[in-house]
């Protein structure tokens, strides 16, 4: 067996700890590293270019922090980066996109919504996805500003956050909409307020479950030699080290103690 390794995974800030959460059932015996990007969040309003060189300086951190493998858990970044992140490393490289083919088959209205970031609908990537699958159901996007920041900071159930979620999830509901996509990473965060306010009879799709899979499949083939790893999981944030431990801590379901990443890394 060679020395063990580390899975790297990144967000623009906590919602990739949804994400973290699948990895972690998956890989039970591994050492993960999460780094939030708390002091760039959100992507979402930043230009492709900026997204692209915050997922290389990341990357490069969780790199040298012993990562063999990497999860970009963010729809936006996956679609800003995926593709340079994966010609400048030679190592498995995981990315996110909305879950547009389980939502098709899934719904029975032929109608699914998406509530995603501005960043993720504006992509190539979705525009692919759209084309690919758009002729089978009529798919209905949502973008969702402001609710990657309810998240981060920690405001899952305040008035301004549902009010967000009304005003987002409504006009989906009015074309038909039985079936949403969870497009960005924070949003499972609020699966039961979006089922608050839309009924128990919407089916949510999050693909944090496939992703682990996924990254189960290209670390078995290209990694067969690996050790396990200790079984820890390491935080670290651009941001406030002592909000990001409250927030993650809550959402995470255990503690989880952030560290700063260093200077260069910021």
């Amino acid at each position: 067996m060679g020395s063990p390794g580390a899975i790297g995974v990144f967000d623009s800030g906590v919602g990739g700890l949804s994400v973290l959460q699948h990895i972690r059932k998956t890989f039970p015996h591994e050492r993960l590293i999460y780094v939030a990007d708390s002091g760039h969040v959100p992507y979402g309003d930043k230009t492709p270019a900026y997204i692209e060189k915050r997922s290389h300086t990341l990357t490069r951190f969780l790199v040298g922090q012993g990562a063999d493998a990497i999860v970009i858990a963010c729809n936006t970044a996956t679609a800003a980066a995926v593709a340079s992140l994966r010609d400048t490393f030679s190592i498995p490289i995981i990315g996110m996109e909305p879950a547009v083919k389980p939502a098709v088959a899934a719904s029975k209205s032929s109608v699914v919504g998406v509530l995603a970031t501005v960043g993720t609908l504006e992509s190539a990537r979705f525009a692919a996805l759209l084309e690919r699958y758009g002729d089978e159901v009529e798919i209905i996007t949502q973008g969702c500003p402001g609710l990657v920041e309810q998240v981060e900071k920690g405001e899952l159930d305040s008035a301004h956050t549902r009010a967000l979620l009304e005003r987002y999830t409504a006009p989906l509901l009015a074309r038909g909409a039985d079936t949403l996509i969870l497009g960005c990473t924070h949003y499972p965060f609020l699966a039961a307020q979006i089922r608050d306010v839309t009924g128990a009879n919407i089916m949510l799709i999050d693909t944090g479950e496939a992703v682990a899979r996924q990254l189960q499949r290209r670390m078995h083939s290209e990694l067969p030699q690996r050790a396990s790893g200790d079984g820890t999981t390491r935080f670290f944030t651009s941001g406030d080290a002592t909000a990001a431990t409250r927030i993650m801590s809550a959402l995470w379901g255990d503690t989880a103690t952030a560290q700063t990443l260093p200077h260069e890394f910021l």
